[in-house]
């Protein structure tokens, strides 16, 4: 029963003290303005002005609504002069998800440069390793999913970032070492050490072990590349990683690396955002931005076609 321009109403004649500068203010007629009040009156079955005084005064009936007119009046215009900026573009909302665990190397400075740029953009991240992003993406739980394993999904768009290959990191002294490529077949003796993700979502496996039909003799996981790297190190096994990820451990002189197959498996890093939202000036913005910081942090990567 109770709308907005009610509560306007009684914010106005509380504010000007009569009924002719309310209307004024509210620009509408003081006979529109009063009938108004009469209606509401007459809907609500309660009186919220007395109008035997001089000048009238708000009821306290009146007064109990302009407590709600003060919780309410201000967030509406709060809101709408969000929407104006977000019409504009000039603000937001960036929740994102990894579905990668070693973008956090490249992300975090790329976020931290969008952040000075666009500082009302309200920004969250979150790992995608426990749950099904893209679906969360098209409920709208998330803006933005980082994936190497784009899905067609309608509503959802892939902007590339980046091509990268994906390499298995040996120690020194272990028996592959020396391989400048690796064969499927060469790991079936061997320990597969991965991060905590489903078999499906490696792409390892995907993309390397599976259309060969083989099963590594043992898989071994852990949930930071540097716990990975101590162990590739300690001869607890091998590991299929990025390339550009493996970068700081390259001159460390136990580190050996081969390709995965006589021509490599290369891969593409892709940013999954909701097609509604593309043409987003801060979407826009972060991409531009996490491309330049891919380039400028990363060895190894080349551009996506």
């Amino acid at each position: 029963m109770l709308e907005i321009r009610h509560l306007e109403t009684l914010s106005a004649i509380r504010a000007t003290g009569s009924l002719q500068d309310a209307a004024e203010t509210l620009h509408v007629t003081q006979s529109a303005l009063s009938h108004q009040l009469r209606d509401l009156e007459i809907r609500l079955n309660v009186q919220l002005l007395n109008r035997r005084t001089r000048p009238a005064r708000l009821t306290t009936a009146a007064l109990r609504i302009l407590t709600l007119a003060d919780d309410i009046l201000p967030k509406i215009k709060a809101t709408e002069r969000e929407l104006e900026r977000l019409a504009a573009g000039h603000t937001g909302r960036l929740y994102l998800a990894i579905d990668c665990h070693s973008c956090f190397q490249w992300l975090m400075p790329a976020l931290d440069e969008f952040r000075v740029s666009w500082p009302d953009v309200s920004l969250d991240l979150s790992a995608a390793f426990s749950f099904a992003p893209l679906p969360a993406l098209l409920r709208g739980d998330l803006d933005m999913v980082i994936t190497s394993d784009p899905q067609e999904m309608p509503g959802i768009d892939y902007t590339p970032l980046f091509r990268y290959e994906l390499v298995l990191a040996m120690a020194a002294k272990h028996p592959l070492a020396s391989n400048h490529h690796i064969e499927a077949s060469q790991l079936a003796d061997q320990t597969l050490i991965t991060y905590p993700v489903e078999k499906q979502r490696l792409d390892i496996f995907t993309q390397f072990l599976d259309p060969a039909d083989v099963e590594p003799a043992e898989v071994r996981k852990a949930e930071l590349t540097p716990i990975i790297m101590q162990l590739v190190a300690s001869l607890r096994g091998v590991a299929a990683l990025p390339n550009w990820a493996l970068s700081e451990y390259q001159h460390s002189g136990w580190l050996r690396t081969a390709k995965l197959g006589e021509q490599g498996i290369w891969r593409t890093l892709y940013a999954a955002s909701r097609t509604e939202d593309m043409d987003a000036d801060y979407i826009t913005a972060f991409l531009t931005q996490a491309r330049s910081t891919c380039f400028s942090h990363l060895k190894g990567i080349i551009e996506a076609i």
